[in-house]
């Protein structure tokens, strides 16, 4: 018998209400008075696939780019047409305005939570295909963000002919301020080694997550989770179900580490064991782990967002209340 219910309702309706409510009620949507440094956004492979720049000046300007690739090898690559190509269709996906705006916006949010941030100089750049599984990665030495643009091509986008579904879903242009929210939201937050229980594991991923709240104001919720609607609306639906499968399974204080590829890290579906598996959204770990932290911030209004990430995950769930209800 399945546990979960499938509601049939319009989903854009829904969404629609939800988005309305939640707007109206929003905490995280704060003026922002002394907004981050200037975003400056540099598109390295536009400068690599210039025929006309040497490869003194171009190492010049990024000597840190060409890393232990050979100077015949790097002159090869830069004139290989296939891998112009790619950058070129990938760049032209990109709102080089609208993205530096984004940045400036989310970077400012960053700064009104933690005054010590300084934007980072940010680069664009093709990795041919290469790092489309992981394309964003922030340098916290040199305070530099690098974007892979060939990792937002789109879901279905005939060069990931291969690539698992579930990763092509978050590949596309809006998915790439939530990554980088991610990325820095990760950052703030430390894990304690002394907690290994699921409970532990589902709080520390709510942080995160709130932080992505804090930093992403305007954003939709289904963006900050990295789902479709669908499977935003999905974990929306079943959130009293998710929550009553972990509590008959004994699975909240539980320290089986095998708890995390099922309900954590990123995947197809979220595995119950149950014939819903197919259709469950995954990460459902996160997305409650993500309302406990909400329903605690709710207990506890005037805690300040850095008391909040020092709080401890059990004293977070129990005082937070949760027990949803079924819809």
């Amino acid at each position: 018998m399945k546990i979960f219910r499938i509601i049939a309702l319009s989903l854009g309706l829904v969404l629609a209400l939800n988005s309305c409510r939640k707007e109206a009620q929003n905490p995280w949507n704060i003026e922002v008075k002394t907004p981050a440094e200037k975003v400056e956004i540099t598109d390295i492979s536009k400068a690599f696939y210039n025929h006309d720049l040497p490869l003194e000046q171009f190492s010049k300007e990024f000597p840190w780019f060409q890393g232990t690739v050979s100077d015949t090898d790097f002159v090869k690559r830069r004139a290989d047409e296939g891998e112009k190509k790619i950058y070129q269709e990938a760049i032209a996906k990109i709102d080089q305005k609208k993205l530096q705006t984004d940045l400036h916006d989310l970077f400012s949010h960053i700064k009104y939570y933690f005054p010590e941030f300084k934007s980072p100089k940010v680069y664009l750049f093709s990795s041919a295909l290469q790092m489309v599984q992981d394309p964003i990665f922030y340098d916290v030495k040199g305070n530099l963000l690098f974007i892979d643009v060939t990792g937002f091509l789109g879901e279905g986008n005939k060069h990931y002919k291969g690539l698992e579904m579930y990763f092509q879903k978050s590949m596309n242009p809006n998915n790439i301020v939530p990554k980088v929210a991610q990325i820095f939201a990760e950052g703030f937050v430390k894990e304690s080694p002394d907690h290994q229980k699921f409970i532990d594991t589902m709080i520390l991923n709510g942080k995160i997550m709130i932080l992505k709240d804090a930093f992403l104001p305007t954003y939709p919720e289904y963006l900050k989770m990295n789902y479709t609607q669908k499977q935003y609306q999905w974990a929306v639906d079943n959130e009293a179900n998710i929550w009553n499968y972990f509590v008959e399974n004994n699975l909240i204080f539980g320290d089986d580490h095998r708890l995390e590829d099922r309900f954590i890290v990123p995947g197809p579906f979220s595995k119950f064991y149950t014939e819903i598996d197919n259709e469950s959204s995954p990460q459902a770990g996160v997305f409650t782990g993500w309302q406990i932290c909400k329903e605690y911030l709710k207990e506890k209004p005037d805690i300040q967002l850095k008391d909040f990430l020092n709080t401890d995950a059990t004293v977070i769930f129990n005082q937070s209340g949760y027990k949803p209800k079924l819809k």
